[in-house]
């Protein structure tokens, strides 16, 4: 298996993909969440989050660079209190400020992508704070397009709730 390509390709999908359907959203629908249930982010929310959903976590596979503070020592919190409740994430102000922050964080991706080695992504043993199970980088550089990928399919959803002309094929970007 070619990890980099994999990887390269799956990055550039996901990213283009959420580019879209960020496309389909007006700066007037940010304050927007469902209407039932509890903890929902805003779409403005969900588009900062998605900003940093595979980039950021990439760099720190990578790097080690979690961007924390010095001194910050996470090991010991448990994951459900990693994030703080929707209602204290941070939104985006606008869906053009969502697009440069998103197209920011592909590009750290794809850098985070470019200076790991193909035997690093097979072999080079990599934890999260959140999680200490082992697992090789690719693994864990992929569940991260994954992640991207999951608050995709949220903001679809988001978009199809508010009665939005999308279908599978803007889920998927055929």
């Amino acid at each position: 298996m070619d990890w980099s390509k994999l990887l390269r390709e799956e990055i550039e999908r996901a990213y283009g993909v959420t580019e879209r359907l960020t496309d389909l959203v007006d700066d007037k629908e940010l304050d927007w969440k469902p209407s039932t249930g509890t903890n929902w982010m805003t779409i403005g929310q969900l588009l900062m989050h998605a900003t940093s959903a595979c980039g950021a976590c990439c760099r720190g596979f990578v790097t080690g660079d979690w961007g924390m503070p010095e001194g910050v020592d996470l090991s010991n919190v448990p994951p459900e209190d990693m994030l703080p409740s929707a209602d204290k994430l941070p939104s985006v102000k606008s869906v053009a400020e969502a697009k440069r922050l998103l197209n920011e964080d592909k590009k750290v991706a794809l850098e985070m992508l470019a200076m790991t080695s193909e035997r690093d992504l097979v072999h080079k043993i990599a934890t999260a704070p959140w999680d200490k199970t082992e697992m090789i980088l690719g693994r864990r550089l992929l569940e991260m397009v994954g992640h991207l990928n999951s608050h995709k399919a949220q903001l679809f959803y988001y978009l199809k709730l508010q009665g939005k002309p999308v279908n599978t094929g803007h889920l998927w970007g055929v």
